[in-house]
C-alpha cells in the first residue's frame, strides 16, 4: 500500500471538519485527494481542500476529461483507502443500496480492493432510524467499516449519537488501517 487516501466528503455541517482531516494525514505523510458531493459544497469549498490536500478536488460525474481516462475508475484504482468523513444518512443508504449516481457514490461502486471506512454524521433521529441501522448492517457485512459517530449537543440543537466521531478517532482508524 501507498498511503493513498480518498476522502469523500458530503453534505453535513460536520464538512468543515474533513478540512481537519485532511490537513492532518497530508502533514503525516498520506497522498490524500478529496471528492465533495454538490451538498458538501454548501458547507466547504472545494479550494480550502485543494489548498490542504495539494492535488485537484473531484465534484462533477461530468467534467471533461483526458479521452483515456475514466475519472471515477481512475481514482477508484489508485486508492488504498476511501474515507467518507462526514458520510450522510443519504449518502450511507444510496452505497447500501447500490445506488451510483454521482461522483462519490460511483468511486465507492468502483473501490476493488480499496478499503472503505465511513463516518456518519447526521442527527440522533437519522442515526437510529432502523433503515440507516440495516444499511449500515448490510455494508459492514460486506466488509465496510464503519467509525462511529459520538453523543454530542447536535447543531440542530438536540442532543444526542450522531455527531462525526472526534477527528483524532478517525485520523487513528486510517493510522490503524494502514498498520
Amino acid at each position: 500500500m501507498n498511503n493513498n487516501v480518498l476522502l469523500g466528503i458530503t453534505g453535513s455541517i460536520a464538512a468543515y471538519k474533513a478540512a481537519d482531516i485532511a490537513n492532518i494525514l497530508t502533514k503525516s505523510g498520506y497522498s490524500v485527494k478529496a471528492v465533495m458531493t454538490k451538498a458538501a459544497m454548501e458547507f466547504i469549498s472545494p479550494l480550502t481542500m485543494q489548498t490542504l490536500t495539494k492535488h485537484k478536488v473531484y465534484t462533477d460525474m461530468f467534467e471533461p476529461m483526458a479521452y483515456e481516462d475514466v475519472r471515477h475508475i481512475s481514482l477508484a484504482k489508485e486508492a488504498d483507502l476511501i474515507l467518507i468523513a462526514p458520510a450522510t444518512a443519504n449518502f450511507i443508504g444510496k452505497v447500501a443500496a447500490g445506488i451510483a449516481d454521482d461522483m462519490l457514490s460511483t468511486i465507492v461502486m468502483a473501490a476493488g480492493s480499496a478499503g472503505v471506512i465511513i463516518c456518519p454524521a447526521m442527527n440522533t433521529a437519522m442515526y437510529e432510524n432502523p433503515i440507516l441501522q440495516a444499511g449500515i448492517e448490510k455494508l459492514e457485512g460486506l466488509g465496510y467499516l464503519f467509525v462511529e459517530p459520538k453523543e454530542s449537543l447536535l447543531a440542530c440543537g438536540d442532543t444526542g449519537k450522531g455527531a462525526l466521531a472526534d477527528v483524532n478517532v478517525i485520523i487513528n482508524t486510517v493510522k490503524a488501517f494502514f498498520s
